[in-house]
């Protein structure tokens, strides 16, 4: 009988490549997002969509480096950690509340499912905003509204399904075409006004651009990105310097489809300020927009009835 002596344990496998590979392609994602092509289902949209999530791959590839004990791995992860934080690091430092502005504005979606719009409209009007821009105010609920929020703000403007409450004056209200070519004639989701306050006439925009799917043949935002293409051309014309932007633009500030209105406003975009769904919020789809002017700051707002949070900006008009 021959007996074979064991050298002892086997070393543990250390190759953490396969993790590694992982990491590098999750820091690929995040920092060139925009060349991930959108002619398959839009899957660029998708991805940019969701993009600050992409971040949590960070913690969970970590998980199996370190049971691999792999230097590899874990130097990998650094690469994706980086990148997060170059993009979306600056939202995680602390707000300037308080910081000098002329205007507050709250901007908020309040569902055409609100089980209780009075009950909405009176959390609105404790904000104690200078303005309020609604989407998806039905005609069952616009009584309510009204009601509620004229005694605080005399001045309002509604067009179809948005509207526009001020402290102060509102004149040359009017529709904005945002419509996408194949839907009926009576979809109207996009408004313009002139806020007159002691620092000169302001335009201001409220927009509810088409929902977008998620099914089968992927991320469906065709009609969101051709409302888009017509509301930054409404802002190219308008003739006011400046400009208030307000609205649900059914996605984040990264997606591509919204670049025609992105690329010629300012967002107010300190913190993240994920407004939908109210629930558990996942994504900003709800913005705050200004062109001439300053966002100072910008917040979420308690839950009303709807599946959207209220978002709230401060703005300096003045120079």
């Amino acid at each position: 009988m021959v007996v074979e002596q064991s050298d002892g344990p086997a070393a543990p496998r250390r190759p953490g490549r396969a993790v590694a590979a992982m990491a590098v392609l999750v820091s690929v994602l995040l920092a060139f997002h925009s060349a991930v092509p959108n002619m398959a289902a839009h899957l660029g949209s998708l991805l940019e969509a969701f993009l600050p999530w992409v971040g949590l791959a960070v913690p969970v590839l970590l998980i199996p480096a370190l049971l691999r004990r792999s230097a590899l791995a874990l130097g990998a992860l650094a690469l994706p950690a980086a990148t997060w934080l170059v993009l979306f690091g600056g939202q995680l430092l602390p707000a300037h509340r308080g910081a000098a502005h002329d205007l507050t504005v709250v901007q908020h979606n309040i569902s055409d499912e609100n089980p209780d719009p009075a009950g909405s409209a009176r959390s609105l009007a404790r904000t104690g905003a200078d303005l309020l821009a609604l989407e998806e105010l039905i005609p069952a609920a616009l009584p309510a509204y009204e009601a509620v929020l004229t005694p605080v703000y005399p001045y309002h403007a509604v067009v179809g399904t948005v509207g526009l409450w001020s402290k102060y004056p509102l004149v040359d209200s009017r529709p904005v075409d945002i419509k996408p070519k194949d839907l009926e004639a009576d979809w109207n989701r996009g408004l313009r006004s002139t806020l007159r306050t002691p620092h000169g006439d302001t335009a201001v925009y409220v927009a509810h651009l088409p929902s977008v799917r998620i099914g089968v043949r992927g991320f469906s935002s065709g009609r969101r990105d051709e409302s888009a293409v017509a509301l930054g051309a409404a802002l190219a014309a308008e003739p006011l310097e400046r400009v208030i932007l307000l609205g649900d633009f059914n996605s984040t500030l990264d997606d591509r489809g919204l670049a025609p209105v992105t690329s010629r406003m300012t967002p107010a975009e300190s913190g993240f300020g994920f407004s939908w769904p109210a629930a558990f919020p996942l994504a900003r789809i709800d913005h705050i927009m200004t062109r001439a002017a300053t966002p100072t700051d910008t917040w979420t707002l308690p839950a009303t009835g709807s599946d959207h949070l209220p978002i709230a900006a401060s703005i300096k008009l003045s120079p």
